[in-house]
Formats: structure tokens, sequence, C-alpha cells
């Protein structure tokens, strides 16, 4: 059996950029991916915390340290600039991969530099 789990995630995002005119997808800061483990050109969802709207595209890659996430072409309707969002990936695992896997978490502060790395979710306040 294959199940569907969080792979990485970046948590309260802030939306720097929208180019409408654009293909599509969304340029997220290398150094973001690479610190949570999202590929160039994965499928990822964006979760709008501002809004409460929900989308799929793709990432790819901006340039380092720049803190940009930058949501582009029909996405722009639904996800503004200074909008807080979260991004994550998803991975398909099978019945004996499930217990060892732990997502990738990062969170990030209003210009989206990393503030705290983790491999789980605290539930607790």
């Amino acid at each position: 059996m294959i199940k569907t789990f969080l792979n990485s995630k970046i948590h309260k995002g802030s939306v720097t950029d929208s180019r409408i005119d654009y293909e599509g997808s969304c340029e997220i800061d290398i150094s973001l991916l690479n610190a949570c483990g999202i590929k160039p050109y994965e499928k990822i969802d964006i979760y709008n915390i501002s809004n409460g709207e929900r989308l799929s595209t793709y990432a790819i890659p901006g340039k380092a340290e720049s803190g940009i996430i930058c949501v582009n072409g029909a996405a722009c309707h639904k996800v503004k600039i200074k909008d807080k969002i979260i991004i994550c990936s998803y991975i398909q695992l099978n019945t004996d991969e499930i217990v060892n896997h732990k997502p990738t978490i990062i969170y990030v502060d209003d210009k989206n530099q990393i503030i705290q790395n983790k491999n789980y979710i605290n539930l607790a306040k």
C-alpha cells in the first residue's frame, strides 16, 4: 500500500512579488528550497493564510539569500504581495517506509529568513 505524506514545508512565508504575465509557477529563494528539500520544478501546494485560498503549482529557483517568494501566472488571482503562505510538498511512501519518515519543516520570519528548522509539527501551545 502507498500513502501520501508531508515531505517539506515552508511555514508562514511572505509573498514578495507577483507576475501575472509569467507562464506560471512560484519562484522561491533557492536557499529556502534547499533547506526544506523541495527541488526545482517539483509540484508544490500553496495554502494562503491571509485569505484561505489553496492552489497547486511548481517551484522554480530564485536568487540565493534573496528571500524571494514570487507567485506567477493565474495564481496571482489567489495570492497577493505580503500575503502569508504555507508551501508544502508531499511524498508517496510504501508501508515499510512510513515508520522512519520525518518531514522537513522550516519556519521563516517576515523577510523569509529561516528562524527554525524541525521535522515535526508542534501541536501543543
